[in-house]
């Protein structure tokens, strides 16, 4: 078992230097992804990866969305011969002392996803709590399950085989969509899903590139196809409902 860490990027230059130096002190090589940030990020980024051999950088023309910079990480990760990847957060909204148990419940069980269930403190904006639990709900609607308790939460560690596969067989969102997305997708595929809770804050540069209105519209788009892919499902869902329980 390889694990690396990738961090997609975006104009958090003064934060992701803590997130890198503490996936490296848990010896993590990272990947960061440049998702076209600004001169001022992309000069920091630089500094990082010419830093140390194992902090491996890739840069991407223009901003891509979350999505579209974890595509490219998880991509540059199985290139670089990794059988894991742990996805976090630039801008330092997930608590790193948590890296210990995402890696060893990983460990336990290489073959499972390991998620992130949010405890949130009071920097968490109301009105982005309450969203979640729409989607929430959409997504027990769409695996048939309560597996996956948050979807949308970024701090997760994947099995990359699975994952390259549904990269090569099934285009993703590239936004914020992407989180939600390719969860349901590799549970629709049998990758078993382990939940660990974990501290999150908002975030610790104060910036954040949620977009209230066209990244929701985003996520109830892919709602309505995952919906309609579950129904194109159905009996196989339930098949396999039913005889694994």
């Amino acid at each position: 078992m390889l694990t690396c860490a990738v961090v997609p990027v975006y104009n958090h230059g003064d934060a992701v230097g803590q997130v890198v130096a503490a996936l490296r002190a848990r010896q993590l090589p990272c990947i960061l992804v440049d998702d076209g940030s600004a001169a001022e990020c992309a000069r920091v980024l630089d500094r990082l990866a010419a830093s140390e051999p194992d902090i491996h950088l890739v840069r991407l023309p223009s901003n891509q969305g979350k999505g579209g910079a974890m595509i490219a990480g998880l991509q540059a990760a199985h290139r670089h011969g990794f059988t894991h990847a742990l996805q976090i957060d630039a801008d330092g909204q997930h608590d790193t002392r948590d890296l210990a148990q995402f890696l060893a419940l990983a460990q336990a069980h290489p073959d499972a996803l390991i998620y992130g269930c949010p405890r949130y403190d009071a920097s968490a904006p109301k009105s982005r709590r309450y969203g979640r639990y729409a989607s929430h709900l959409w997504v027990w609607i769409n695996t048939l399950s309560l597996d996956i308790r948050d979807a949308m939460c970024g701090f997760r560690v994947y099995p990359l085989p699975p994952v390259i596969e549904l990269f090569n067989s099934v285009k993703l969102g590239r936004r914020m969509d992407f989180d939600v997305e390719v969860l349901v997708r590799l549970h629709w595929r049998g990758v078993r899903m382990i939940g660990h809770p974990t501290q999150v804050h908002y975030p610790l540069d104060g910036v954040s590139h949620f977009q209230i209105w066209h990244d929701n519209v985003r996520i109830s788009r892919m709602h309505t196809r995952l919906f309609f892919g579950m129904l194109a499902r159905l009996p196989w869902l339930l098949w396999r409902k039913v005889s694994t329980s």
